[in-house]
């Protein structure tokens, strides 16, 4: 029930819609992360289609930005213009947060909104220059970045108001992020022996604490646009992060790998 709940309030999947399931997400911060993994692995089907077949890569970059945004849908991405239109904003929490609800969309909003989603069709592009495991991979292993993310800030922060986040971070306490990053490390070896998603995972915590520490500062504690925000931030920078490390051959020494039971793994891998 608490994952049909994740998968309701993540995407637009017709699933966990009730109550019942929405009162078990909010308390269940590991299924952010178990959500992360199929989104993300149905967000890289264009992807794949295009690292097998000889679509352009622009037409790839936008496919999959297309297939984020019509499987999750955009209310995180709202969160990312509040956040915008908060970054610049003069004025004390109190203001900041009066301006995140606002439904006019500021210029700070307009560019923060247009760098996320320039960001994630850039991606595409680069995505389609890896190979087809690889690419798929990443992905996946971003979206669970994304998630990790967002479970990060509910299990670490404190709620600014009522709403949203005080529905969710009120009812985590710190050792609740416990289990989603012991979920999430998996993906780590979806990329091995590149350390890709490890890249991707590392980066999108560093969002994480980022936006933590200026929703302390600027906003007060944590609201539903910090944690929608965080979403799609680190979900960008986790590909960016991954692409870089890809491209930069930076790779998990042979020995370690093997140590560590993933030789096989690593073996049959196509890249």
């Amino acid at each position: 029930m608490a994952l049909r709940g994740a998968l309701g309030f993540l995407s637009r999947l017709p699933v966990g819609r009730s109550e019942r399931a929405w009162d078990a997400f909010r308390t269940a911060p590991w299924t952010l992360p178990v959500a992360g993994y199929l989104l993300g692995g149905l967000a890289a089907v264009p992807v794949a289609f295009g690292a097998v077949t000889s679509v352009p890569a622009v037409t790839v970059g936008l496919a999959y930005l297309l297939a984020v945004v019509g499987l999750t849908g955009i209310n995180h991405f709202d969160g990312v213009a509040d956040l915008g239109d908060a970054a610049v904003v003069h004025g004390d929490a109190e203001r900041r947060r009066e301006v995140m609800g606002d439904t006019a969309l500021g210029v700070g909003g307009t560019l923060a909104l247009a760098a996320v989603v320039a960001g994630l069709a850039l991606a595409g592009v680069g995505l389609a220059a890896l190979p087809v495991a690889a690419a798929v991979g990443l992905v996946v292993a971003a979206e669970v970045a994304a998630k990790v993310a967002m479970a990060t800030l509910v299990a670490l922060g404190s709620a600014a108001h009522d709403g949203f986040g005080a529905a969710v971070a009120e009812e985590t306490r710190s050792r609740g992020l416990v289990a989603p990053l012991a979920l999430a490390a998996p993906a780590v070896a979806l990329t091995l022996p590149s350390v890709a998603a490890l890249a991707g995972l590392a980066t999108a915590l560093t969002v994480a604490l980022a936006l933590l520490w200026w929703a302390r500062e600027r906003l007060g504690g944590v609201t539903g646009d910090v944690v929608g925000g965080a979403n799609e931030l680190a979900r960008v920078a986790a590909l960016h992060a991954g692409l870089v490390a890809w491209r930069a051959d930076f790779a998990v020494p042979a020995g370690l790998w093997e140590s560590v039971g993933l030789g096989e793994v690593v073996a049959w891998t196509p890249w």
